[in-house]
């Protein structure tokens, strides 16, 4: 299991409401005088006297959509709660010392990268003809020395069974423990996105979910994870690296920490127990946009000692 080297003990949010649209200049009443009639005889098939009696008799269901809809975000229960922050406010809140650091969004129009392989990284002509255990000695070689850098030999056992609920359940959200000066000891929210980026080649990135809400899709993750398999038939095995970005507040042990409960919600370490089968159905809860779903239950799992 790919825990091992996790020394320090652990202590496309996905928009699932309705979108508001934002039309400037937009005017409804030129539509509302285009159609006037269509409208006059609409509201006299409903029992109305005029287009405006109807507006008003219809705001009870608009509203009641409304709320229907709002069920669907998981974490609305949460955000009112603790609040929604305005843009400044978040920007002063990622700044403080205890939270995530943002960098600012990414450049918009970027340029596509190609992403990198297993043979980005080692000759994997050559290393097919080693045994497991010396490709996987110099796979922890080529990252031994680098500063904040993750690494990892996945048994594909483990992997498949994390793959499959990737695939199912694409985005999530973990929490963080994080104190700040003279506050009390918190948690910050992260969103874990999957990225299903070649045949072999996996990504999962981690974003502080205040950075993510400010700047969605151009947002700057503070941990990139790579799962290379082109290996995984012949050795039984996957290679996974990782990087997390400096100057954002995030520590080697903090992404460490959130790598550790992607592999506990994602059942990399089994879903035979009460804790495990919690944790899988709490990620499918949130993938469903169900109402179950429930941050201080995210929390409490999070930092159960039971797998």
């Amino acid at each position: 299991m790919f825990s091992r080297f996790l020394v320090r003990r652990f202590a496309s949010v996905k928009e699932i409401r309705v979108s508001k649209v934002l039309m400037n200049g937009y005017s409804t009443e030129a539509i509302e005088a285009r159609y006037r009639v269509k409208l006059e005889q609409l509201a006299k098939a409903k029992g109305y006297a005029s287009v405006e009696e109807m507006r008003d008799g219809l705001k009870g269901d608009i509203d009641a959509k409304k709320k229907e809809f709002a069920q669907n975000d998981p974490l609305k229960g949460y955000e009112e709660t603790v609040g929604v922050l305005g843009q400044q406010q978040q920007q002063q809140q990622l700044d403080s010392s205890g939270l995530t650091r943002s960098k600012g969004p990414l450049d918009s129009p970027q340029p596509k990268v190609p992403f990198k392989t297993l043979d980005s990284y080692l000759n994997v002509e050559k290393i097919s003809q080693l045994s497991r255990q010396e490709v996987e000695f110099l796979w922890r070689a080529k990252w031994a020395n680098k500063d904040n850098v993750l690494n990892a030999v996945v048994p594909i056992d483990v992997y498949e069974k994390m793959l499959a609920n990737s695939k199912e359940n694409p985005a999530f959200v973990l929490p963080l423990p994080r104190e700040a000066e003279g506050q009390d000891s918190g948690m910050e929210l992260h969103y874990i996105q999957w990225q299903f980026v070649g045949p072999h080649t996996v990504h999962c990135i981690m974003t502080s979910l205040a950075e993510y809400k400010l700047h969605k899709e151009y947002a700057r993750p503070h941990t990139t994870l790579q799962f290379h398999s082109e290996l995984a038939k012949d050795k039984n095995c996957v290679f996974m690296n990782g990087q997390v970005e400096t100057d954002m507040n995030v520590s080697l042990q903090d992404a460490q920490l959130l790598l550790l409960n992607v592999q506990r919600f994602y059942g990399a370490m089994g879903e035979e127990t009460p804790s495990s089968k919690q944790r899988l159905q709490l990620l499918r809860d949130f993938t469903k946009g169900s109402a179950s779903f429930n941050v201080d239950t995210l929390i409490t799992l999070s930092q159960s000692m039971e797998n």
